[in-house]
């Protein structure tokens, strides 16, 4: 277990990131404002876990007291497995971002999805309902975020991939929880992209490669959002991309980060922070750098 980040006050509720990488995370600074805003007595560091060994520190921090933990790549997967008990949004995931630690064992959870949902529809001020949604992607990040989406009410939502087995998959994942909602839900490969969406969803990693998904002519309905998971001090590949084929708008996916992080702020500690000063001070941290 590496501490990357001080403590401080030992008596408060411990909490960590806990990634293999690491030291690129966010989080303590995210939630250091959180706490800072709310009241809250806690610390919150970053865990280096070796790649063969996320169990075994999880339960050395649970061990030296622990509250509760972030997950990030590429541990989700067997948070989700080392679990005691998963909220719904987590089993619908197939993953875990989020552990709260209490005398009942480990609970998962997963507010990725919810993150999204909430910058989409908060800051971004883009009602989903009704809306004609395009999920570019059928990896864990959408997985994640396809039951708060449907949940969210589109009047459709095409989930899009290089393999359209995957999107197959997915859809026939949710296809129960889309017919509850009313949401009418498909998916295909790539040539399979019908036009005229109102918010395309980029949860591929291309970005961070330069790839961007092939999308029809057409693709965006008039007054489009444009939405990136990734983030970087530049607009990304695919924002550039979508607002030279048609999207009024564009956005990357900095806002998801800091709301997914207020969810499980409010999950560990029954009280959810505002976010908008925590995402300007972040933004311009990473302008910073950048």
């Amino acid at each position: 277990m590496t501490n990357q980040t001080p403590t401080g006050d030992r008596s408060a509720d411990r909490y960590a990131v806990i990634g293999h990488p690491v030291e690129h995370s966010q989080s303590p600074f995210i939630h250091a404002e959180f706490a800072r805003e709310t009241g809250q007595r806690l610390t919150y560091e970053r865990l280096l876990a070796p790649l063969d060994a996320f169990a075994a520190t999880v339960r050395t921090f649970i061990e030296h007291g622990a509250s509760g933990a972030n997950v990030t790549v590429p541990f989700k997967l067997e948070a989700h497995a080392l679990a005691d008990r998963l909220t719904p949004r987590a089993q619908a995931a197939g993953a875990v971002n989020t552990l709260l630690f209490d005398a009942q064992g480990i609970t998962g959870d997963n507010t990725d999805g919810v993150g999204l949902v909430r910058d989409i529809e908060g800051p971004l001020g883009v009602s989903l309902k009704g809306r004609r949604v395009l999920l570019l992607g059928a990896g864990g990040a959408s997985r994640g975020a396809m039951l708060p989406l449907i949940e969210a009410s589109p009047a459709a939502l095409f989930v899009a991939n290089r393999t359209a087995a995957r999107a197959d998959e997915l859809v026939a994942r949710f296809a129960e929880a889309a017919q509850r909602h009313g949401v009418a839900l498909a998916g295909g490969g790539w040539d399979a992209v019908p036009g005229g969406f109102d918010v395309v969803i980029n949860a591929t990693a291309g970005s961070l490669q330069g790839d961007v998904p092939p999308l029809p002519a057409g693709v965006y309905a008039a007054g489009a959002l444009a939405y990136d998971m990734m983030y970087g001090a530049q607009p990304t590949v695919f924002m550039t991309r979508a607002l030279s084929e048609g999207a009024a708008r564009a956005a990357d996916g900095l806002g998801m980060l800091v709301e997914q992080a207020a969810e499980a702020f409010a999950v560990w500690r029954g009280v959810r922070p505002s976010t908008d000063a925590v995402r300007a001070a972040l933004r311009a941290r990473l302008n910073a750098k950048g």
